[in-house]
């Protein structure tokens, strides 16, 4: 038996919140999501995100507490260009969001930026950078 990978589970303090982040990036997560417990959006190439409260880890796992800081799990968003990487940092620090890294060209040849989730989680935002001739 192999095991094969497939959700990356992110715990929200405020799902509310959480939904509105991610759905800001493109995912898409069910209606209604901000009262439930838990919601899934389904990625490419047949990966998951989930969404729980803090109350549902918390069934599951009494013992749980949340991590006095965030940055423990950093989640990256590829975009198809290097000036969309520019768009989407500006757009969500518009909405609100803190910025952590603005956009740069990373010596490894893709443009970078770093937004925080609602609960301090780095959310990249890449594309390659064109090669020079």
């Amino acid at each position: 038996m192999t095991a094969h990978f497939a959700l990356i589970g992110v715990v929200a303090s405020d799902m509310a919140a959480s939904l509105a982040f991610y759905r800001r990036l493109g995912l898409v997560f069910p209606e209604g999501a901000e009262t439930l417990p838990h919601a899934e959006a389904r990625l490419p190439g047949g990966f998951t995100l989930a969404l729980d409260s803090e109350e549902t880890v918390r069934a599951f796992h009494p013992c749980w507490r949340p991590p006095a800081a965030g940055g423990r799990v950093s989640l990256a968003f590829r975009c198809d260009a290097p000036e969309e990487v520019d768009t989407v940092y500006e757009e969500m620090v518009g909405a609100g969001y803190h910025g952590e890294l603005k956009p740069w060209d990373a010596v490894w040849g893709q443009r970078y930026a770093t937004v925080l989730d609602p609960d301090g989680n780095g959310v990249d935002l890449f594309a390659p950078l064109p090669v020079a001739e």
